[in-house]
């Protein structure tokens, strides 16, 4: 089988350990429903530029009180800051290791890596406006340690778009809330713009994981998260009903994500 471009870009923007490609990355090329099939590389992992130290473990994220400390929000945002390059570098690794899916998925993929990029970028200055420093802070790769285990489109959808992206519209409400209590106004607003950016990616999973899957009901949405990943894990409490809602989740699928309680007897993701 021959390669498309783009799934060349896909997996240049993925291999690269260039940081300014990371944070900039060529528009997408176009792609068509008649291009060429790509070769599947769905082991592929990132590269990534020497600013970024892998850690294994990640200190608790500070709670409300705590983010009165600049350092803390500092490290706040570099965190989200990797968080959205792992969403980034996960998009374009779904364009390559799915090559055999719709070009419009594809395309989708390509514009959502793009969005990505921009928070990146956002949170880069946030930090740096509060004198930190990009590799200040270790990361943790968590999402590229659950992500890949995905082994359709329909798994991805339902653990990237349906599970950490929707948990975004959760977790970003509440930490713009506890920003703005620590007195830190544009911070918040960064958190606010984030959370309702990412609305239209939960739209896209869900349209997607319906085509892929047959339905988009709470049961059928849990036999697609790839094990041992629970509900419990991606979602943010207490769940943002509203923007749920807005991205088109169902009411019933919202309250049983509400309903699901942690089992400690349960593997740990």
């Amino acid at each position: 089988m021959t390669t498309n471009a783009l799934h060349e870009w896909a997996l240049s923007y993925l291999l690269s350990d260039d940081l300014s490609l990371k944070f900039s990355p060529p528009p997408p090329p176009a792609i068509a429903d008649n291009d060429p099939v790509a070769v599947a590389s769905p082991g592929t992992r990132p590269g990534r530029p020497r600013e970024f130290t892998r850690i294994e473990r990640a200190e608790k994220s500070p709670k409300a009180g705590a983010l009165r400390d600049p350092k803390k929000r500092g490290w706040l945002f570099h965190t989200f800051m990797h968080h959205e390059l792992q969403a980034a570098e996960l998009m374009a690794w779904a364009i390559v290791a799915y090559p055999d899916t719709p070009a419009a998925f594809r395309r989708g993929l390509a514009n959502i890596l793009l969005d990505e990029v921009r928070h990146m970028v956002m949170y880069r200055e946030a930090l740096e406006s509060l004198g930190c420093t990009l590799g200040e802070f270790g990361v943790r790769d968590w999402f590229w340690q659950r992500v890949p285990a995905a082994k359709s489109p329909a798994e991805f959808c339902a653990v990237m778009g349906l599970g950490l992206e929707a948990a975004n519209l959760d977790h970003s409400r509440r930490y713009a809330q506890w920003l703005r209590e620590a007195g830190d106004a544009r911070g918040a607003e960064l958190q606010s713009l984030v959370g309702e950016e990412e609305l239209p990616h939960v739209r896209f999973a869900l349209h997607w994981f319906k085509r892929f899957a047959g339905a988009t009901d709470f049961a059928t949405w849990c036999a697609h998260l790839p094990p041992p990943l629970s509900p419990v894990l991606l979602r943010g409490l207490p769940l943002d009903v509203d923007r749920r809602t807005r991205a088109g989740m169902h009411p019933l699928f919202i309250e049983q994500l509400a309903a699901v309680r942690f089992d400690p007897k349960a593997p740990r993701a």
